[in-house]
């Protein structure tokens, strides 16, 4: 049994196909089933089952899967015990970031982090927070960022900052002529939202229900962008709120449709989270530093209250 064999089981059980996973591994596929089968007569089990389309593993198959992927990640550690004691911060750094963070923050510290870390090759991807949760679990991400807290035994984490809640309230809206607001001015059915699988609607939805608002009907109206968001309510059909830093980018007649929560301002907590396995720790603490660093100058907020995206 050698580290390559298990590697090749994960791939396998990951691409559900012995051709992507060759690819993906940069084997030919022959190799690579002949790696396996090597894996599987030594052990004397079937781990996949191969008359099945899409392949799928077999009962004992996922146990060994599980045990593979804890194996190979403790190998990997013993290189970020080197590279740790070198002080290299380098190599491929997979990355997870949600949605309603990624427009604004990326921008925010990607060329900083590039330049202060020119050897970290970053591979970031959009992902919802179940995504994001199952990808570090079966270690298919390094580390993430996302809204916390997401209460997965699993999953660590570093709070970045804390980003207050926003209502954009278009002139010819009841709070219009309000200079803040509160939670208790919310009507859930008068707030246009994201759609289902964003977090972010998830903690609207929660400030309300803890305004004890009705929430039993329908949303009619719901959009994958605050983009849209902003043009449905600048129609007439409702306000909407936005995370602090999208607000930054937005016009200045736009910016004055803008109304601030009175304190303490409902907030979300969004953090770098990262397996308990804390493999790349020191790829994951130069990327806390460089986005702290960078946020910190744009969000000075002290007074908040943090709405849960998993109430």
């Amino acid at each position: 049994m050698t580290i390559t064999q298990l590697k090749y089981v994960l791939a396998v059980a990951e691409y559900q196909n012995f051709t992507r996973a060759a690819e993906k591994t940069f084997v030919t596929q022959p190799t690579l089933s002949m790696q396996i089968q090597k894996l599987e007569d030594e052990l004397d089990i079937q781990i996949f089952d191969r008359s099945k389309k899409p392949i799928e593993l077999t009962s004992i198959g996922a146990k060994i899967v599980n045990q593979a992927r804890l194996i190979v990640n403790e190998a990997e550690r013993m290189q970020d015990v080197v590279d740790q004691e070198k002080g290299f911060i380098g190599g491929e750094f997979k990355l997870g970031i949600i949605p309603t963070v990624m427009p604004t923050l990326l921008p925010m510290f990607l060329k900083n982090f590039a330049n202060k870390y020119p050897k970290v090759q970053l591979k970031i991807e959009e992902l919802t927070t179940d995504e994001i949760i199952a990808k570090l679990v079966e270690g298919h991400l390094d580390a993430a960022i996302a809204a916390t807290p997401l209460y997965q035994e699993k999953i660590k984490k570093r709070v970045l900052y804390y980003e207050p809640f926003v209502g954009y309230i278009p002139p010819s809206h009841r709070l219009a002529k309000r200079s803040n607001i509160t939670s208790e001015d919310l009507e859930i059915n008068d707030i246009l939202l994201l759609e289902d699988g964003h977090c972010f609607r998830d903690g609207v939805v929660n400030l309300c229900k803890s305004s004890q608002l009705n929430t039993s009907e329908t949303f009619q109206l719901e959009s994958g962008s605050f983009e849209t968001l902003i043009k449905l309510s600048n129609e007439g059909l409702g306000m909407t709120l936005l995370p602090y830093l999208h607000t930054l980018d937005l016009s200045e007649v736009l910016q004055q449709n803008l109304r601030h929560f009175e304190d303490p301002k409902p907030a979300r907590e969004v953090s770098v989270i990262y397996s308990t396995s804390e493999l790349k720790m020191q790829i994951i603490t130069a990327l806390y530093e460089v986005i702290a660093g960078v946020v910190r100058g744009a969000i000075a907020f002290q007074d908040v209250e943090i709405i849960s995206p998993k109430k």
